[in-house]
């Protein structure tokens, strides 16, 4: 779409609050899919929903590709925005699903290294598009979308089904079939599937192909335990695990990736298809430091990774602010100013891929407990989706009111206040099990003391067992 509206715009002849409804009004729209995806999941599985997702996608795209009117094209917008909201809950569901333990994690992180590689392709069709007629080229770049639908509606359909949705379909002999071929040895599959069993109130020693599965009883306490009057820890937790996700989107990344084409206009690079070359190169720039973060995220912490983002983040909007503020102000085209503008949209996204965008899907789904966690994802997502169509829908308004420098100087003041709401609530969970990170929440800005005295409590208890062990090993001896 990035590249897209800046012939929408000369084709359609709308307005700037037309372009802005139309590119953020997608993530609103992906609500009403990640509200049905998770019945819709549990009626006709996992690997359906998937298939279900890519005709939704495939006739967004077309419906987008071939629109006459702005109505049409925001229609095709909205079947689109649903396919985006079924995969958003069903992807990382199936792959936590199917995965096994030694892998789980780190297959878990990739939904957001190939959504930016996809973001990038959007740019790279973007180029390959702009030479075509007004009124062809923006119908090319959204339509092409239909390809990779198909593909993916194929390729879905030789995965194997959720070894979980089997279970509780009762189908105990297709779940325990496809935990060998995703389990490192039969003695993992057969612990998976006693897990999974547990989980579901089937009897252990049940082990019919078809059985029935008990009905989990109805009305829970989560929303209440989450909102209503939740505990200490519990209050921490979800104001960490929310707050990550909020102040990913609020930092205008959404602002800076749909809008680059018109950030690069301003900064002085007035062709189209430069303006359009130098967003490819900040896709490429975006993917290769999701790819570091992946790789990285186990071995560094969360917590290093994402205050190195956020304020990373908010020097580089400073300085591009900057930059654009000395181009609005200069009658000349200065290239220091120019380069400097390019530099830190590239430099921008590089620290958001290493840190706020892969840490804020992960950290969510740790610091909830397991009972929480479904409940407390599911709400992190809508804020995000939700900030995420507010910052799209308004960058253009907001450049308006204040200018685009000021918009990124107000963007660069939300990062700023991101790194001190992490630095001074945010526990590291590298490393840690459930338990522990249980008690690392709940004491709010003293967590850092409470840490220290998990610490020491740690150390007496392995001290205690060391004389233990010495006492009897010299009671033995004598």
């Amino acid at each position: 779409m990035s590249g897209a509206i800046i012939y929408i715009k000369k084709d359609l002849h709308i307005n700037d609050v037309q372009v802005e409804i139309l590119v953020g009004i997608l993530n609103l729209y992906s609500l009403i899919g990640s509200a049905a995806a998770g019945r819709t999941s549990d009626w006709i599985g996992r690997r359906n929903t998937m298939v279900v997702a890519a005709v939704i996608f495939f006739v967004g795209a077309l419906l987008m590709g071939f629109a006459t009117n702005y109505a049409f094209l925001m229609f095709g917008r909205f079947v689109a925005g649903v396919g985006v909201g079924y995969a958003l809950v069903i992807a990382p569901v199936y792959t936590v699903e199917v995965s096994p333990e030694s892998c789980r994690g780190f297959l878990t992180s990739f939904p957001e290294v190939f959504i930016n590689g996809g973001i990038l392709l959007g740019y790279v069709s973007n180029v390959a598009f702009s030479k075509l007629p007004t009124h062809l080229s923006w119908r090319f770049m959204l339509g092409i979308g239909a390809i990779p639908s198909v593909l993916l509606g194929l390729s879905v359909l030789a995965m194997p089904e959720s070894p979980r949705w089997l279970v509780m379909n009762g189908r105990l002999h297709d779940a325990r079939t496809v935990l060998k071929k995703t389990s490192e040895s039969p003695e993992e599959a057969e612990s998976r599937l006693r897990d999974i069993k547990e989980a579901a109130g089937i009897p252990e020693h049940c082990n019919d192909d078809v059985v029935q599965v008990p009905k989990r009883p109805k009305g829970n306490n989560v929303w209440k335990e989450l909102f209503l009057s939740p505990t200490p820890s519990i209050k921490h937790i979800v104001l960490t695990g929310i707050g990550i996700h909020f102040f990913q989107q609020a930092s205008g990344i959404d602002s800076v990736v749909l809008y680059s084409p018109t950030i690069f206009e301003r900064a002085g690079i007035k062709s189209d298809h430069d303006r359009l070359l130098a967003t490819v190169a900040m896709g490429c720039v975006k993917t290769l430091f999701i790819l570091v973060a992946t790789f990285f995220l186990d071995k560094v912490g969360r917590r290093p990774l994402l205050l190195t983002s956020f304020g990373g983040m908010a020097i580089s909007l400073l300085l591009l602010s900057a930059g654009l503020t000395v181009i609005d102000h200069s009658n000349g085209n200065l290239r220091w100013a120019v380069a400097l503008c390019v530099t830190m949209v590239s430099v921008y996204v590089a620290l958001f891929s290493i840190g706020a965008g892969p840490i804020a899907w992960v950290y969510g789904s740790e610091v909830f407990p397991l009972r929480l966690r479904a409940t407390g994802f599911s709400v992190g997502v809508t804020i995000n989706r939700v900030t995420s169509g507010l910052i799209s829908m308004t960058f253009l308004s907001l450049e308006k009111a204040i200018s685009i420098e000021g918009a990124f100087f107000f963007y660069a003041g939300i990062a700023g206040m991101a790194w001190l709401f992490f630095f001074t609530l945010m526990p590291e969970t590298q490393g840690k099990t459930l338990e522990e990170t249980d008690a690392l929440f709940g004491t709010f800005f003293k967590w850092r003391s409470t840490v220290r005295e998990l610490k020491a409590k740690k150390m007496s208890e392995m001290n205690d067992t060391a004389q233990i062990q010495m006492a009897t090993a010299d009671a033995v001896a004598s």
